[in-house]
């Protein structure tokens, strides 16, 4: 499975000498400077908006990475009054992507203060993270059930796995940022007016878990890539020495189709943190179907730990919990929970790759419910528990991510009162030399960045 696909916004063209005014001329060549950074920002997401093949989204993060810090300054300067705003409120335009109106036509709309600006940035460069992780994955194919390649590529492939649950964790971290750090500020600013979705604190906190789910699925996919592997010629009982406890796994997909669970609940909030409109439908039937995907899956690990650990105490669980994912599986497959509306070619592809998937784990369910059942027929005997008598065994879920997901640190300003360079025995420097955009894009930037949240929070304009 590839993970959810964004549309990245456009904006409209801004002149930052336009709104503001430099009472000292401390910061001309700032202006001008954030100006170009803004407009290579414009012109990026423009051409990926037109791109027919696959968007080069490393490049959108670099460009974003060079432009954060150079607002994060002008915010400074006009919080702490060395610069400003020509006329009140400043308005930015941004077309919206996570809105559900008519023919899903992603409109443009004026938002207030530099604050917004700010917000839709970050919006854009957690978007760009989680579709490099999906470009990164889409790329792979599905290269564990490949008989004929070899043991170095196949962790080669798995390296790159890696880095895709990191983007993915990235994305998270910088949701997670929005929703509980600039979007309550936001929101103050804003006053009575409607915010689209995208800006909603409810809907950011719905991705924030949703790309921390599809982490959390790449992370699974890597964790069983050998065994899948060493499988591939004998698929279903018994289990390869190289795969994982099989308890273990469970717990992971239960985790997954909690996270996926608790994103699509947030995402249908009514309030929405007064929203103007619904997310739309291709967001919430993909959280509702890969929520119910890794439920059916988590049974049916918990079915074959039963049966490969239990013996003979627990050889009717094993057949209880795999006739239950035999059934869910059943109902994704004839559409109970299926994956919704499909709008473009690449949404059809992952239509079809979900239906793939199901049908794959339908058969391979079948298969070890056989055997387990043959041998409880012939040799345990033990009773069949009911379904209700299941749930209560089902246990908490287990994330992978521990290690990959942090909290995201933003961007120290390159000039301004809080910028590294600002101060040298007391005297202040207005035109320190910018810090160059960092290539490592992993890192997010972390080096220019604040070790601390950022000082100046609860001062946007």
């Amino acid at each position: 499975m590839t993970t959810f696909l964004y549309e990245l916004s456009t904006t409209g063209a801004v002149s930052f000498t336009d709104i503001l005014k430099d009472p000292n001329g401390s910061y001309t060549r700032r202006i001008s400077d954030a100006t170009q950074a803004r407009s290579r920002l414009r012109g990026i997401l423009k051409e990926n908006k037109r791109a027919d093949g696959e968007q080069d989204y490393l490049t959108i993060i670099k460009v974003i990475d060079g432009y954060l810090p150079q607002l994060q300054g002008i915010i400074d300067c006009v919080a702490h009054g060395e610069l400003q705003l020509k006329s009140e409120p400043v308005v930015f335009s941004w077309r919206t992507t996570l809105s559900a109106s008519l023919f899903n036509n992603s409109p443009r709309i004026s938002l207030p203060s530099l604050h917004a600006e700010y917000a839709c940035c970050l919006l854009n460069y957690a978007f760009a993270y989680s579709n490099l992780a999906r470009t990164i994955v889409s790329s792979l194919g599905s290269y564990e059930h490949d008989r004929a390649i070899s043991e170095a590529e196949r962790e080669t492939k798995d390296t790159r796995l890696t880095h895709a649950v990191r983007h993915l964790g990235r994305a998270s971290e910088i949701f997670t940022y929005l929703s509980e750090t600039v979007l309550p500020e936001l929101h103050q600013v804003a006053g009575s007016n409607k915010l689209p979705p995208d800006l909603s604190i409810e809907v950011n906190a719905a991705l924030a878990k949703l790309s921390l789910a599809d982490a959390q699925t790449v992370a699974i996919r890597k964790l069983l890539s050998k065994s899948f592997y060493d499988s591939n010629v004998t698929p279903g009982p018994p289990l390869p020495k190289s795969h994982p406890l099989p308890g273990v796994v469970a717990k992971l997909h239960l985790e997954c189709a909690s996270l996926y669970s608790s994103a699509r609940t947030l995402a249908k909030t009514p309030s929405a943190s007064k929203s103007s409109d619904d997310v739309p439908a291709e967001l919430r039937h993909y959280l509702a179907a890969e929520a119910s995907l890794h439920a059916a899956l988590a049974k049916k690990w918990l079915g074959i730990d039963a049966g490969e650990k239990g013996g003979e105490k627990r050889a009717g669980d094993a057949v209880a919990f795999l006739a239950w994912s035999k059934k869910e599986f059943q109902e994704l497959r004839d559409g109970g929970k299926g994956p919704g509306l499909a709008k473009g070619e690449k949404e059809k592809r992952d239509r079809n790759l979900r239906k793939e998937k199901v049908a794959a784990e339908l058969g391979s369910v079948e298969v070890w419910l056989k055997h387990y059942k043959n041998v409880n027929d012939t040799v345990h005997f033990q009773a069949i528990p009911a379904q209700a008598d299941l749930q209560s065994r089902i246990p908490s879920g287990m994330s992978a991510l521990a290690t990959t997901v942090s909290i995201y640190i933003p961007y120290k300003p390159v000039f301004g009162p809080l910028s590294d360079a600002r101060i040298t025995n007391g005297q202040p420097l207005h035109d320190a030399n910018p810090a160059s955009s960092p290539d490592d894009t992993s890192q997010s930037g972390a080096s220019a960045r604040e070790s601390s949240a950022y000082a100046g929070a609860g001062e946007y304009y």
